[in-house]
C-alpha cells in the first residue's frame, strides 16, 4: 500500500488504516503556509515504530505515546511517515519493506525511530516485536527484527542519508535469558547518523504514564520543533538535558558518518557557514561568556552554556567541565574488539620511549624518553629532553606545547572519547614563546579504526586527523593514532606549511616502548 506525499500511514497492532482527515489537514497546511514552509526538496521517509503492549511483566508505559508524537512531529517537518504501533514481527518487516519501496532510487533521507524493547546479541542489535517470546539466545534471531535489516533496506534503496534513533535501551526481562543489557556499540555505516537513548550496554528510563513520553523522546520532541534544528545540535542538546534530568544515570550516545549537515526544519532558511568576520564576532562572544564561568563549580553554568552553544567553538571543553561536575553512573561496555576503555587517559608516572624521523626521508634524528607528571588537579606535564614540554588535561586538551600557549586549550581527541565520526571545531588564542598573539582554528575528527604496525608491534588504534589554521596563514596538519586507554599516541605525523613558502615540513614520531605506573 503506497501513500502520496504528506499522507501519514498508520499501522496499529496488525491492521493498516488510512486516516482520510489527514488529506484535509495537509491541504490546509499547504494552502496557508508561507513560501519558506513548503515541502523540502529532498524525499524524506520516516518509519516510526512504538512497541508497548508486551505480555506482562515486559509491558512499557510510553512507546506508543512516543511513536504517536514523533510521527506527528516528523510529518510537520516534511517527512512522509509510516507509523506502526504495537507491531508483530511480520508487521515490522512489512513496514520496513514499505519504507524501502518509497525510498527506492530517490536519493532521499530515510529515518527510523524505534521505541520499545531492544536486545543485543553478539554485538548485533535487535528490535523486539510485541509477539516475541524470548526464552533463550536462539530465539533472538528468530523472533526479533535486526537493526541491520533496516540499515540494509535503506542502503538498497539508495538513500543519500540515514538517521536511526533508538529509544530502545529499556531495562527488559529478556537480558538475563538471551542477551546483554542495553544495546551494543556500533560505528555508524556510511552516510548514517545513529542515536541511542543512552550509552551502549546501559538502560534508559521509560518514564511513567503521567509523563506521556519517555525521558529521551520527550526532550527530542522539544528540540525537533525549534527553528533551524541542525541534526548535530538537536542531539547534543537532548544529551545535555537528559544528563541533567537523570543526574548522570542516563547519557545519550551518538555515532555519525555524515559528511553533510541536515536541518529538520525543512522550510526555514538557515545561514551559510559564517564568514571570517562573523566567526571572529561569534568567538569573541562565546569566549567572553566562557571566561565568566570557566572557574565555576556549578553544573548549571556549563549546562546553560552548552544549550546555547551546542556546537560552539568552546563546547568540547564545556562538555568536559560538565561531566566533571556530574557523576556519571553508566558502565562502559566492551566493544566487538574487547575494548571498554574508550577514553583518552593519562596517568602520573607514565614513561614513553620515542623516536623522531624526517617524514620525507625516513631518517631518525632523535630518540628520547617522555615522562608524564601530574602538576594540578587535572593537569599533566609531559616532558622529553630535546623536544620540550606539553601541558594537557585528562581529556586531551592542550594548554601549552613547544609552539606556545592556548586560551582556551584545544582538543586532541574530539569529545575526549574514541568513537569513529566524532568531530570538533575549536578556536583558540595562540600566544607564541615571544608573546605574539593570533587566533588558531582547529578542526578535528576521528576518521577510522586502524590496525597499524609500529615498533610496539601491531596495534589496534583510532586515527584522529587535526587541521590547524593560524591567523598568519600558516597551517599545521596532525595525524594521531591512539590506542584506547592511553593518552600518548603510538604514532604522530605533523605536517607544517608556512604561508610564505608553502613547502611542507613533515615530522614523524613513534613510540618504541612504554611503561605505566600502577
Amino acid at each position: 500500500m503506497r501513500n502520496g506525499p504528506g499522507i501519514l500511514l498508520h499501522v496499529h497492532a496488525g491492521s493498516l488504516a488510512l486516516r482520510p482527515w489527514r488529506f484535509v489537514a495537509a491541504a490546509l497546511v499547504l494552502a496557508f503556509a508561507p513560501v519558506q514552509a513548503q515541502a523540502p526538496a529532498d524525499i524524506r521517509i520516516a518509519l516510526v515504530i512504538g512497541n508497548a503492549a508486551y505480555p506482562a511483566p515486559a509491558q512499557l508505559a510510553n512507546p506508543a505515546n512516543d511513536a504517536r508524537a514523533m510521527a506527528d512531529t516528523l510529518q510537520q517537518l516534511g517527512f512522509s511517515v509510516i507509523e506502526l504501533r504495537d507491531g508483530s514481527k511480520a508487521r515490522m518487516v512489512e513496514a520496513i519493506a514499505q519504507a524501502r519501496e518509497r525510498l527506492q532510487d530517490k536519493r532521499g533521507v530515510g529515518l527510523l525511530y524505534y521505541a520499545g524493547h531492544g536486545v543485543q546479541l553478539d554485538f548485533h542489535n535487535f528490535m523486539v516485536p510485541v509477539d516475541a517470546r524470548i526464552a533463550r539466545a536462539a530465539d533472538v534471531a528468530q523472533q526479533t527484527v535486526s537493526l541491520g535489516v533496516v540499515i540494509d533496506a535503506f542502503k538498497s534503496a539508495g538513500t543519500r542519508m540515514n538517521i536511526l534513533v533508538l529509544d530502545a535501551c529499556r531495562d527488559n526481562p529478556f537480558s538475563d535469558k538471551a542477551s546483554a543489557k542495553g544495546l551494543a556499540p556500533m560505528d555508524a555505516p556510511p552516510g548514517t547518523f545513529l542515536a541511542y537513548a543512552t550509552a551502549p550496554g546501559n538502560v534508559a528510563a521509560d518514564g511513567d504514564e503521567a509523563s506521556a513520553n519517555g525521558l529521551y523522546t520527550g526532550y527530542l520532541l522539544e528540540e525537533l520543533k525549534k527553528p533551524t534544528a541542525r541534526i548535530e545540535d538537536v542531539f547534543k542538546r537532548v544529551r545535555y538535558h537528559v544528563l541533567k534530568k537523570s543526574r548522570g544515570r542516563q547519557v545519550p550516545w551518538e555515532s555519525t558518518s555524515l559528511e553533510d549537515d541536515f536541518v529538520f526544519n525543512h522550510g526555514v532558511a538557515i545561514a551559510p557557514r559564517p564568514e571570517v568576520a562573523d566567526r571572529e564576532r561569534s568567538f569573541a562572544q562565546q569566549k567572553a561568556e566562557w571566561d565568566r564561568i570557566k572557574d565555576s563549580d556549578r553544573f548549571d553554568d556549563f549546562h546553560a552554556f552548552l544549550v546555547k552553544y551546542p556546537s560552539g567553538l568552546i563546547s568540547d571543553l564545556a562538555q568536559f567541565r560538565l561531566n566533571s561536575l556530574q557523576k556519571i553512573a553508566i558502565v562502559a561496555q566492551a566493544d566487538s574488539h574487547g575494548v571498554a576503555d574508550l577514553v583518552y587517559s593519562l596517568r602520573d608516572g607514565d614513561r614513553t620511549e620515542l623516536i623522531y624521523k624526517n617524514g620525507l626521508t625516513g631518517v631518525v634524528f632523535r630518540t628520547t624518553t617522555s615522562v608524564t607528571k601530574k602538576v594540578g588537579p587535572d593537569l599533566f606535564e609531559d616532558a622529553a629532553p630535546g623536544t620540550g614540554t606539553i601541558v594537557v588535561n585528562q581529556a586531551g586538551f592542550v594548554f601549552k606545547d613547544v609552539f606556545g600557549e592556548y586560551d582556551p586549550p584545544w582538543s586532541v581527541v574530539p569529545g575526549s572519547e574514541f568513537s569513529v565520526g566524532k568531530r570538533a571545531s575549536i578556536r583558540s588564542v595562540h600566544t607564541s614563546p615571544g608573546g605574539a598573539k593570533q587566533w588558531m582554528d582547529v578542526d578535528s575528527r576521528i576518521v577510522a579504526r586502524e590496525k597499524i604496525t609500529t615498533p610496539l608491534g601491531v596495534v589496534d588504534t583510532f586515527k584522529v586527523d587535526v587541521n590547524a589554521s593560524f591567523q598568519s596563514g600558516n597551517r599545521t596538519k596532525y595525524s594521531f593514532w591512539f590506542e584506547p586507554g592511553w593518552g600518548y599516541p603510538v604514532r604522530m605525523v605533523i605536517e607544517l606549511r608556512e604561508r610564505t613558502s608553502g613547502a611542507p615540513t613533515i615530522l614523524v614520531r613513534e613510540v618504541t616502548a612504554r611503561s605505566r605506573r600502577s
